[in-house]
């Protein structure tokens, strides 16, 4: 049985999804930066890092790599193949990574929108497909939309100063019933009048303007805001297999607090008796695979605690929401065949994850190395922003 529960923790609200009474997805319902976009202002240049620092929010200072600007992004004049930005100009920038502890926010101009059945960029270019898709259908929704797409691009291609543009088409894209190649050109489309619109708002507006907000946009589709995140845990319901859950409003029964707590712990308790150790560290994520009180004598031992801790590791990698790189020490075994078996299961869960996770190597001392997109904050860290606002609303009381 799958249930999606509808829930608050402190106060903020939060879409959380069951199976068989087990947590298996959680996501918060919060203010974020994350992919908005601003009018900033370049403050300075640092050439030995080919980063510029542009001032974009409340005098807030972002990281953009020279790198990642595009010439149409900078407004306040034309930039030439052969010119570089410099202190004063006036750049359109998206947030791609936010505020990390001391880390400045890493800014980019090759601003991205996510449309319900495709992702629009600035400054990419040509067809592609959610890598979640099996391969042929990935290939036959790419070959599908290729040639429209490709000349929707060049008709639009002087609101953009010739710089070109490039999509994926999303997951859901393949469960559309009836003319599917329409319903996603048209999404396309209606994202390249969108951008077409923040880049013209962009010359009209003061340094610091907010241009664009991912969060706004998803209040203005739905009067419930909770629907997009209802709609994401029955997208990653569907890579399980599920595609009737029901949705309900908690009632305690599920103990969502204190499961909450439990992912706050270093240590997880497998049903076997082994246990996992989770650090989160500044630069990269370290689990470990203890046999703690399983038998050390039964046969097998090893290779049937791995491949209980693999499905609890990915479990525990996306709820607590781990990014960057993240190293696996499972258990030594004996055979390279158990390997294999191992590798090809975290492979499989791997994909199963609505974030993009990545198998790289197994390193020469045994431990297994997986790479998984930045897509927000840990659930740590998001925790601890939570927490801070609740603190703060009972001072001003």
């Amino acid at each position: 049985m799958a249930e999606i529960v509808i829930s608050k923790y402190l106060d903020t609200p939060l879409v959380t999804a069951f199976i068989d009474n087990k947590l298996e997805f959680l996501e918060f319902i919060r203010a974020r930066e994350l992919h908005n976009i601003y009018l900033g202002r370049v403050d300075h240049i640092v050439k030995n890092i080919d980063a510029a620092f542009v001032r974009y929010k409340d005098d807030e200072i972002g990281y953009l790599p020279l790198k990642s600007i595009l010439p149409v992004c900078v407004i306040n004049r034309k930039l030439g193949a052969k010119d570089f930005i410099k202190a004063g100009d006036e750049v359109i920038v998206q947030v791609e990574v936010e505020k990390i502890k001391t880390k400045k926010p890493k800014l980019t101009t090759y601003l991205s929108l996510s449309g319900k059945y495709t992702v629009l960029t600035l400054g990419r270019k040509g067809v592609g497909a959610s890598v979640k898709l099996d391969d042929n259908i990935r290939k036959s929704l790419i070959d599908d939309v290729k040639e429209d797409f490709n000349k929707l691009s060049f008709d639009s291609s002087a609101d953009f100063q010739n710089t070109s543009l490039g999509i994926i088409v999303r997951t859901n894209a393949a469960d559309i019933d009836s003319d599917r190649n329409k319903a996603i050109l048209d999404d396309a489309s209606e994202c390249i009048k969108l951008m077409s619109q923040i880049l013209s708002l962009g010359t009209s507006r003061t340094d610091g303007s907010l241009l664009y907000s991912k969060e706004q946009a998803l209040y203005a589709e739905n009067d419930d805001i909770t629907l997009p995140y209802i709609d994401k845990a029955k997208a990653f319901l569907r890579t399980k297999g599920i595609t009737d859950p029901v949705i309900v409003t908690d009632t305690g029964i599920h103990g969502i607090n204190s499961k909450i707590q439990d992912l706050r712990s270093n240590r997880v308790w497998l049903k076997s008796g082994a246990y996992l150790i989770i650090e989160q560290l500044e630069s990269f994520n370290a689990i470990d695979v203890n046999t703690g009180k399983a038998i050390s004598g039964k046969k097998d031992i090893s290779k049937k605690v791995n491949i209980e801790a693999a499905q609890e590791v990915m479990r525990q990698i996306r709820l607590r929401n781990l990014t960057g790189m993240i190293l696996i020490d499972f258990i030594n075994m004996k055979d390279d065949e158990d390997y294999d078996e191992l590798i090809e299961l975290v492979k499989k869960l791997a994909r199963q994850d609505y974030i993009h996770t990545e198998f790289i190597d197994v390193t020469g001392l045994g431990i297994m190395e997986l790479t998984r997109n930045k897509n927000d904050k840990s659930l740590k860290e998001i925790l601890i922003d939570v927490e801070k606002a609740v603190d703060i609303s009972k001072h001003q009381c």
